[in-house]
């Protein structure tokens, strides 16, 4: 009897699975603590698949917490003008966050982050250099960068402790209640006097 050669059964079905896997271990865990193996046993296959699809377990980990961002989006938030620009980058942050396909996405990466430099580096990607600082730059503020990275650690702390530590009564705060009050810090780091 010989064995048999070509693709592992299952195809793409598989590879879903085991990024449904990873997604939901990698939020729950972080990336240290989601071995291959619960991985693997979560999805229903053997551990050499995940390594057949993957490669690595980090190429997993980037694979599972790629988000579907829009790069048009900071064009989008900046479309009704400055004002208020803040409240709205508040308010687009919250809605990916509360998104149940993203939900755990967003939380394995900014659990991973704090361990993991490959999710430290993917967090700042996604949050500041993907949004922040075009939305700087555009505003053709001084000091873009930085604008950029206050934002960006307002916003990454929020997550942290919105949907890791879940701090009450921020955790089950309502959307429109941080916006308001998130709102305008935000948009003093954009747009407002640094020095003042």
């Amino acid at each position: 009897m010989t064995a048999r050669r070509g693709r592992p059964p299952g195809g793409s079905q598989t590879r879903s699975r085991i990024l449904a896997s990873a997604r939901r271990l990698f939020g729950e865990r972080g990336f240290e603590g989601a071995s291959v193996r619960a991985i693997a046993a979560e999805a229903r296959v053997d551990p050499a698949l995940i390594h057949h699809y993957f490669g690595t377990k980090h190429a997993l980990y980037l694979a599972a917490t790629e988000l579907p961002f829009d790069p048009r989006a900071p064009q989008r938030l900046l479309e009704p003008g400055i004002e208020g620009l803040g409240e709205r980058l508040v308010g687009f942050a919250l809605d990916i966050w509360d998104r149940p396909d993203f939900a755990p996405v967003i939380a394995g990466i900014v659990r991973s982050a704090a361990a993991d430099p490959a999710a430290a580096a993917q967090l700042r990607e996604i949050v500041i250099r993907q949004v922040l600082t075009p939305l700087a730059a555009a505003l053709g503020r001084p000091d873009a960068e930085l604008r950029a990275t206050l934002a960006g650690s307002q916003m990454i702390g929020l997550a942290f402790a919105r949907l890791i530590v879940r701090v009450e009564p921020l955790a089950s705060a309502e959307r429109e209640r941080i916006v308001r009050a998130v709102g305008p810090t935000i948009q003093r780091y954009l747009t407002g006097d640094l020095d003042d």
